[in-house]
Protein backbone atom coordinates (compact mmCIF):
# COMPACT_ATOMS: atom_id res chain seq x y z
CA UNK A 1 0.00 0.00 0.00
CA UNK A 2 1.38 3.43 -0.96
CA UNK A 3 1.03 6.39 1.33
CA UNK A 4 1.00 9.81 -0.31
CA UNK A 5 2.30 12.76 1.70
CA UNK A 6 0.48 16.00 1.12
CA UNK A 7 1.83 19.01 3.03
CA UNK A 8 -0.71 21.34 4.56
CA UNK A 9 1.06 24.46 3.27
CA UNK A 10 -0.69 25.84 0.22
CA UNK A 11 1.22 27.70 -2.46
CA UNK A 12 0.32 31.36 -2.61
CA UNK A 13 -0.84 32.18 -6.13
CA UNK A 14 0.45 35.75 -5.82
CA UNK A 15 3.97 34.51 -5.14
CA UNK A 16 3.79 32.14 -8.10
CA UNK A 17 2.59 34.98 -10.34
CA UNK A 18 5.42 37.27 -9.20
CA UNK A 19 8.04 34.59 -9.76
CA UNK A 20 6.61 33.82 -13.20
CA UNK A 21 6.64 37.52 -14.13
CA UNK A 22 10.25 37.88 -12.96
CA UNK A 23 11.30 34.83 -15.00
CA UNK A 24 9.56 36.20 -18.11
CA UNK A 25 11.20 39.62 -17.71
CA UNK A 26 14.65 38.08 -17.24
CA UNK A 27 14.12 35.87 -20.28
CA UNK A 28 13.09 38.88 -22.37
CA UNK A 29 16.16 40.80 -21.19
CA UNK A 30 18.42 37.86 -22.06
CA UNK A 31 16.80 37.58 -25.51
CA UNK A 32 17.33 41.30 -26.09
CA UNK A 33 20.96 41.15 -25.01
CA UNK A 34 21.71 38.11 -27.16
CA UNK A 35 19.61 39.00 -30.16
CA UNK A 36 19.32 42.72 -30.57
CA UNK A 37 21.85 44.63 -28.48
CA UNK A 38 24.57 45.94 -30.74
CA UNK A 39 26.64 47.55 -28.00
CA UNK A 40 23.92 50.01 -26.98
CA UNK A 41 23.72 48.83 -23.36
CA UNK A 42 27.34 47.96 -22.70
CA UNK A 43 29.58 50.83 -21.67
CA UNK A 44 32.61 49.23 -23.29
CA UNK A 45 31.41 49.65 -26.86
CA UNK A 46 31.02 46.39 -28.73
CA UNK A 47 31.96 44.10 -25.82
CA UNK A 48 28.42 42.78 -25.42
CA UNK A 49 28.13 42.29 -29.18
CA UNK A 50 31.32 40.28 -29.31
CA UNK A 51 30.40 38.30 -26.20
CA UNK A 52 27.03 37.27 -27.64
CA UNK A 53 28.21 36.92 -31.26
CA UNK A 54 28.12 33.12 -31.44
CA UNK A 55 24.78 33.03 -29.64
CA UNK A 56 23.26 35.19 -32.36
CA UNK A 57 24.48 32.85 -35.07
CA UNK A 58 23.27 29.84 -33.09
CA UNK A 59 19.78 31.34 -32.84
CA UNK A 60 19.79 32.33 -36.50
CA UNK A 61 19.72 36.07 -35.83
CA UNK A 62 21.65 38.33 -38.19
CA UNK A 63 24.34 40.46 -36.64
CA UNK A 64 26.41 41.76 -39.55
Amino acid sequence: MAIAYSPDKSVDSTAVALIAAAVVLLAMLALYLVGFDQGAISRSGMYMHELMHDGRHLLGLPCH
